[in-house]
């Protein structure tokens, strides 16, 4: 708790290409299929392309894909989007090297077991999971997330929903945020990287 900002830039894709690319999770590497779920406006996606991955970015609002094609114009850089349901998308398995998976704490806890899974099955083994959110103690904070602690994460909650990956890095911490309006100021925030075994 309270490690510097500076320190936990790897929560944000876009600003943290060496971390990725190089010492956790590679996800960025050049040729890398990268899916990235719940996209929004394209913030990661865009970065991961931007240093390479072949990225694949779901996001159900067609709004927000709009703007994420405009990003990625504006960039330079190739996303394929889709727009689906995340909840009834007919997933891929084994299809990917990194699944980046960045607030996606609209799923309640009774789908979250299910979505986890589908997280985990859409990678190859020795694919990477990296996934970030909100802590409960987020919801007194009052500067975004879910205002439902049960939507948020715990340590030990992902550590059993995650059990069958390795771990290679679970992290409760404080940080301000400024992520734009309604998500801006003092938060309480999670990481988890974790590996798909490799096949025997």
């Amino acid at each position: 708790m309270g490690i510097p900002l500076r320190r936990r830039r790897w929560l944000h894709l876009r600003h943290r290409a060496e971390r990725l690319s190089r010492r956790q999770c590679r996800a960025d590497r050049a040729g890398a299929k990268v899916l990235s779920v719940a996209d929004g406006e394209g913030r990661n996606s865009v970065f991961l392309a931007g240093n390479g991955a072949d990225v694949h970015a779901v996001e159900v609002s067609p709004t927000a894909i709009a703007r994420a094609r405009e990003l990625a114009a504006r960039r330079g850089v190739h996303v394929a989007f889709e727009q689906a349901d995340l909840l009834r998308w007919a997933w891929p398995e084994g299809a990917y090297d990194a699944v980046v998976a960045i607030f996606v704490q609209f799923v309640t806890p009774e789908e979250r077991p299910a979505f986890f899974g589908r997280l985990v099955r859409a990678l190859r083994p020795g694919g990477l999971l990296l996934l970030a959110g909100y802590r409960p103690e987020q919801v007194a904070n009052r500067t975004g997330g879910p205002s439902d602690p049960a939507h948020c994460y715990t340590e030990a909650l992902l550590r059993e929903s995650f059990a069958g990956l390795e771990i290679e890095r679970l992290d409760s911490y404080d940080a301000v945020l400024d992520e734009g309006p309604g998500h801006s100021g003092p938060s309480a925030l999670i990481d988890l990287v974790a590996r798909v075994r490799p096949a025997a």
